[in-house]
Parts: C-alpha cells; sequence; structure tokens
C-alpha cells in the first residue's frame, strides 16, 4: 500500500540536516545512512550516499532519474548466484542413473 499524498514523502530527518550541512562543506565525503526506506528528494540530486544492505555499504551518488524512489531500491539485500548450468546438471543426472543400473 503506497503512502497517503497529503503526508508526503518519507525522509529521515536526520539525512535532510546532514545533506545541507554537506552542501556548505567543500569536503565531499558520502553520507553513510541506514535508512533504505527514505524516499530521494530533489535536495540530494549530485550527493553521495553509503547505503547499508545488511552486510556492507553500497556507494551510491543521487541523479535525477532516481528522485521519487527509495535508498533501498539501489542496494540489493539479496546476491543472486545465477542457476545452475545446463553442462553441470547432465552430468549429475549422469551418474545418478549409472548408479541406479549397478
Amino acid at each position: 500500500m503506497a503512502r497517503s499524498v497529503w503526508k508526503g514523502p518519507f525522509v529521515e530527518q536526520s539525512l535532510i540536516k546532514k545533506v545541507d550541512k554537506q552542501k556548505d562543506n567543500p569536503n565531499k565525503k558520502p553520507i553513510k545512512t541506514w535508512s533504505r526506506k527514505s524516499t530521494i528528494i530533489p535536495d540530494f540530486i549530485g550527493v553521495s550516499f553509503l547505503i547499508y544492505n545488511g552486510k556492507k555499504f553500497i556507494p551510491i551518488t543521487v541523479s535525477e532519474d532516481m528522485v521519487g524512489h527509495k535508498f533501498g531500491e539501489f542496494a540489493p539485500t539479496r546476491q543472486f548466484f545465477g542457476h545452475t548450468p545446463a553442462d553441470k546438471k547432465a552430468k549429475v543426472e549422469e551418474t545418478t542413473k549409472s548408479s541406479e543400473k549397478k
């Protein structure tokens, strides 16, 4: 279910403060955040973030296309290792059939 329109987008207040502080500061270090639920707003464009995915921090620089999305969408929490290759699967089936014949 989506958030009510009258409430507006959810953004962690600490994130807004950190972005405002960084715009004044010439040293552009990425901002670490654990708030995957925060919505990206236009003020964040061009700012670098380190988003925690549960294991490590994923570096992200916000662009115009990201506005309106959540930070969690850009830091996946699961890693896909791919499907089992067909040649491996065939080899396992051959060994199973040969052991059944004996």
